[in-house]
C-alpha cells in the first residue's frame, strides 16, 4: 500500500494477502463483551493468587451473563505471565476462561507486552526505548523494551507463541487483540522531557537504514533527496534537526516510523495465527488518524494501513473520557465513519474500548455518563457497522490515576441503570446476531479526503515556537471535522477517503470528492484526481493545493502536478489574514452553490488565496474583500472542480457560519449526491440524525434524537415499492409505514436524547 506516493512504502510488509475478516475463518459470533480481568485488578494488572478467588469471579461472569453480554474481554500481561524467562503463568486467564465456558461466554484476550518482565531489562540492557536527545528510557512496569532490539522481538513472539499454545485448550477462547492503542512507547510519558520522540535506539536506527536504503537503493539516491553528502549507509541517522535546505529526511523517519507499527503488528499476528489459525485477531488504536498526527513523538498508526495487518482494526471511543463537557454527536459520527471507512476492505470493525462510566484523570472528571448515553454510543457504532463492542469496563479502575473511573458497575459490586442499559443492547445484538453481523452501512456517495502528508508541511519545525499559527498542529484535524460537521445535519453518507485511495484509482464510486487543506500531495494522487475529474467526477479544493510534493519541494505552480488545468484556476497572490478570518462575498449565482446568492458571505480561516482563472470555462464566483478572485469554478473533460482560496471546514469548525453550511449544502445538489433519507416532518433542524444499513433481506433504521425534548419525525426512506413491515427491536412494537412517491414513509416517536432502532422487512 503505497501513500501520497512517499507515505507508505512498505519496507520488507506484504500486504492484501489477509482474509477480509475473522468472520471468514471463525466461527459467526457477534461479541457484545464487558471487559474484565477477574476480580477488581484494572488492566493490565492482575489480581494475585486467582484460584482462590474461583467462587467472586465466577459470581462477576454470572452477573455480565445476567445483564445480557455473551462475552468477556479478560487481560495478559508480559510481565506477570512470564516472571521468569521461560517460565509462564496463565493462571487468571485459565480460570476465566474456564468460567466463562461453564456459563456459555466467550472470551477475547486482550495481550499487553508494554507491560515487561524486569529480566528483559537485565538480560538485555541495551534494549531501552532512547529518546530524541538520547535519553534512555526508564521501566516502571510500563513502557517496556524497544521491539526493534532482536533478544526482545524473539521473547515477545516466543511468549505469544506459548499463550496461544495455551489458548487451544479453551473451547470458550474466540480471538484476540494483540496490541492495544499501538505506539512506539505506551502506558508511560516523561514530564521532565521537553518534547520526547521516539525510537531512536541504535536498533531501529539501523532498521531505519535498511528502510531508506530498500527505498532509494543508492547513497547518491539518498543524497539527492536529503541534500546530504553521506559515503557509508551505516552513517544515516534519523533526522533531529529542523533546516532551510531540505526536510526529506524528516518526512522519511515519520512514514518509516508509520510503517514500522504496522511491520510490527504483522509480526504479532502471524505468530498467534500460526498456531491458532481459525482465531480472530484483532488491534485498536487509541484514537483514529483524524484526532491524532502522524508528527506524534511516541508514534501514532495509520488506520488504513493497520487494518490491512489484522482481521479487524477498531477505536477505542470514549466520548466524555474526563471532560465537563462530552463530545458532541459531529464528533462522535466523524469518529466512527473515520474509523468505518479505513476498515471498508473488512467486515467492518472493532470498538475495543467504550467508555463505560464517569472518566477520571487525576482531579478531571467527566460530566456523568448516563443510560442513555451509553445508548447513543453503542448503537451510533452499531449503525456504522461495527461487528463488536467492548465496554470499558466492568468495574471502575482501582488504582492509578483513573482511580475510580470508567466502570459500568459501582466498585463495591452494585448494578447501575448503565450496566442494565448496555446489556440490554447486547441481548437484542445477540439475539438478532446473523442480521447485525450482515448489516452494511448504506453506501456513501461523497468522500472527505484524509491527507497525513498534510501534517507534515514545514518539517520537525515548531511553528508555535516562532511565534506564527499556535494552532498548527491541530490544522488538519479541525478542517476536516468542519467539513463533516457541515454535512452532518444532511444524513446523507459520508466517506473519508485516504489520499493513498486516490493514488491507486479507488474513487470512481463517488460523485462528489472533497479536498479540505490539501498543502502537500504526490504525483500519483494528483493524477488521480485529474483522472476522476476527466471521467465525470466532481472535485471541491481548498487553498494551496499541492503546494508542495510528497517529499517537501514547492510546485511551481499552485494548484500542482498540473491541477491547475484541472481546477482552471492558478494562484495569483497569498497571504496569512492578520487576524486569522477572512470574509469571502459571492458575486454572481452558480449552479455549484445552489443555496447561496449574490451578496451572501462566506467566512473563511487563515489563507485568502487569489485565483486568477486561466481556463474558457472558468468563472469567478466569489471575491476576497480587496476584490480579488476567492473561488473559481471550472469545467475539465466530462467533470466539474470548484477551488476555495482558503478554509472553509477549518473555519465552520471554529465558528459553525451557516452560509459555510449552506455552501457545502449546495455541492452534494450540484453533485447530484443521493439523499437515502428524507426527513418529512416533526424534527427540529439538526436535531435528528438517522443512519440506514442494509442486509439482503433486511433494512435497519436508527433514528437518533439529539435534543432534550422528545420528538415524533416522519421520516422516508429510498426504498422499491412493496409492501413492507417494520418493528421497534428495542420496545418490540410495530411501526405503521406506508410506500408513496418512491419513499417508505413511517413516523417514529423517539425520546429525548435517545435512539430508537427500527427493522424494516419486505414482506
Amino acid at each position: 500500500m503505497r501513500i501520497a506516493g512517499a507515505f507508505l512504502l512498505i519496507s520488507g510488509l506484504t500486504v492484501g494477502n489477509l482474509p477480509a475478516s475473522g468472520q471468514s475463518r471463525a466461527e459467526v459470533f457477534f461479541p457484545m463483551a464487558v471487559w474484565y480481568g477477574g476480580g477488581r485488578a484494572r488492566a493490565p494488572m492482575l489480581e494475585p493468587n486467582p484460584r482462590a478467588e474461583r467462587d467472586r469471579w465466577r459470581a462477576d461472569l454470572q452477573k455480565i451473563k445476567e445483564l445480557g453480554f455473551n462475552s468477556i474481554r479478560c487481560w495478559v500481561d508480559w510481565a506477570t505471565a512470564e516472571p521468569v524467562e521461560g517460565r509462564y503463568n496463565f493462571e487468571a486467564v485459565d480460570l476465566l476462561a474456564e468460567l466463562a465456558g461453564e456459563l456459555g461466554l466467550r472470551v477475547i484476550v486482550q495481550v499487553y507486552a508494554d507491560s515487561a518482565p524486569d529480566w528483559i531489562g537485565k538480560k538485555y540492557p541495551d534494549a531501552h526505548f532512547v529518546s530524541i536527545g538520547g535519553e534512555r528510557m526508564p521501566v516502571e512496569s510500563a513502557p517496556g523494551y524497544c521491539f526493534d532490539h532482536p533478544g526482545v522481538r524473539k521473547a515477545l513472539l516466543r511468549f505469544l507463541t506459548a499463550l496461544a499454545e495455551r489458548m487451544k485448550r479453551h473451547a470458550a477462547f474466540f480471538g484476540w487483540d494483540l496490541w492495544s492503542e499501538p505506539h512506539i512507547v505506551n502506558w508511560a510519558s516523561a514530564p521532565y522531557l521537553t518534547h520526547p520522540e521516539f525510537c531512536f535506539c541504535p536498533y531501529t536506527v539501523n532498521r531505519f537504514r535498511q528502510w531508506v536504503k530498500k527505498k532509494y537503493g543508492t547513497l547518491e539516491a539518498l543524497n539527492r533527496a536529503w541534500y546530504r553528502r553521506f559515503d557509508d549507509w551505516n552513517d544515516i541517522q534519523p533526522n533531529r534537526l529542523s533546516t532551510i535546505l531540505s526536510y526529506t529526511d524528516y518526512i522519511d523517519w515519520r512514514l518509516f516510523i508509520i510503517e514500522k507499527l504496522a511491520e510490527d503488528l504483522r509480526m504479532r499476528y502471524e505468530t498467534v495465527t500460526r498456531v491458532l489459525p481459525d482465531k480472530v485477531a484483532t488491534s485498536h488504536a487509541a484514537a483514529p488518524g483524524l484526532f491524532t498526527s502522524p508528527a506524534a513523538g511516541d508514534g501514532n498508526p495509520d488506520d488504513w494501513l493497520m487494518a490491512r495487518q489484522v482481521d479487524f482494526w477498531g477505536t477505542s471511543f470514549y466520548p466524555k473520557h474526563s471532560f465537563p463537557v462530552g463530545r458532541d454527536p459531529e464528533w462522535r459520527g466523524a469518529l466512527l465513519d473515520f474509523i468505518r471507512s479505513a476498515c471498508s476492505r473488512a467486515a467492518g470493525f472493532w470498538i475495543g474500548e467504550l467508555q463505560g462510566g464517569v472518566g477520571t484523570v487525576g482531579l478531571r472528571i467527566s460530566s456523568t455518563v448516563t443510560p442513555n448515553d451509553l445508548r447513543m454510543w453503542t448503537w451510533s457504532a452499531l449503525a456504522r457497522g461495527a461487528k463488536a463492542i467492548n465496554f470499558y469496563a466492568f468495574y471502575p479502575m482501582s488504582s492509578g490515576y483513573e482511580s475510580g473511573g470508567y466502570g459500568l458497575i459501582n466498585l463495591d459490586g452494585t448494578l447501575t441503570e448503565r450496566a442494565q442499559a448496555a446489556g440490554e443492547i447486547a441481548r437484542i445484538v445477540s439475539t438478532h446476531q446473523d442480521m447485525f453481523l450482515a448489516a452494511r452501512p448504506t453506501p456513501a456517495e461523497v468522500a472527505i479526503v484524509y491527507n497525513p502528508l498534510s501534517s507534515l508541511i514545514g518539517g520537525r519545525q515548531s511553528l508555535t515556537s516562532l511565534g506564527a499559527q499556535a494552532e498548527a498542529a491541530s490544522l488538519t484535524r479541525q478542517s476536516l471535522l468542519g467539513t463533516y460537521r457541515a454535512l452532518f445535519p444532511l444524513n446523507v453518507p459520508v466517506d473519508f477517503l485516504h489520499v493513498d485511495e486516490i493514488a491507486t484509482g479507488q474513487i470512481e464510486r463517488y460523485k462528489l470528492i472533497l479536498l479540505p487543506y490539501p498543502l502537500m500531495m504526490s504525483q500519483a494522487a494528483a493524477r488521480g484526481v485529474e483522472k476522476y475529474v476527466e471521467r465525470g467526477g466532481i472535485v471541491m479544493s481548498e487553498a494551496r493545493l499541492a503546494w508542495n510534493d510528497a517529499s517537501g519541494r514547492a510546485q511551481e505552480i499552485i494548484p500542482g502536478f498540473g491541477l491547475h488545468r484541472v481546477s482552471g484556476c492558478r494562484e495569483a497572490s497569498i497571504q496569512q489574514t492578520p487576524g486569522g478570518r477572512t470574509d469571502i462575498r459571492i458575486v454572481r449565482s452558480d449552479e455549484s452553490i445552489p443555496e447561496l446568492q449574490p451578496g451572501d458571505r462566506l467566512r473563511g480561516a487563515l489563507y485568502e488565496e487569489a485565483l486568477q482563472p486561466i481556463a474558457p470555462s472558468a468563472r469567478v464566483i466569489a471575491t476576497f474583500p480587496d476584490g480579488s478572485p476567492a473561488i473559481v469554478v471550472s469545467s475539465y473533460g466530462q467533470g466539474k472542480m470548484i477551488t476555495v482560496g482558503s478554509f472553509l471546514g477549518m473555519l465552520y469548525e471554529a465558528e459553525r457560519d451557516e452560509n459555510v453550511a449552506r455552501f457545502f449544502a449546495g455541492l452534494l445538489r450540484w453533485a447530484g449526491v443521493r439523499r437515502p433519507v428524507q426527513m418529512l416532518s416533526g424534527a427540529s433542524p439538526g436535531h435528528i440524525e438517522v443512519r440506514t444499513a442494509t442486509t439482503a433481506h433486511d433494512n435497519l433504521v436508527f433514528i437518533f434524537n439529539h435534543g432534550n425534548d422528545p420528538a415524533e419525525p416522519t421520516v422516508g426512506l429510498e426504498l422499491p415499492a412493496g409492501t413492507y413491515e417494520a418493528r421497534n427491536l428495542v420496545t418490540k412494537e410495530a411501526i405503521g409505514v406506508t410506500h408513496e412517491r418512491g419513499l417508505l414513509l413511517m413516523t417514529v416517536r423517539v425520546g429525548g436524547n435517545d435512539v430508537s432502532v427500527i427493522h424494516v422487512k419486505r414482506k
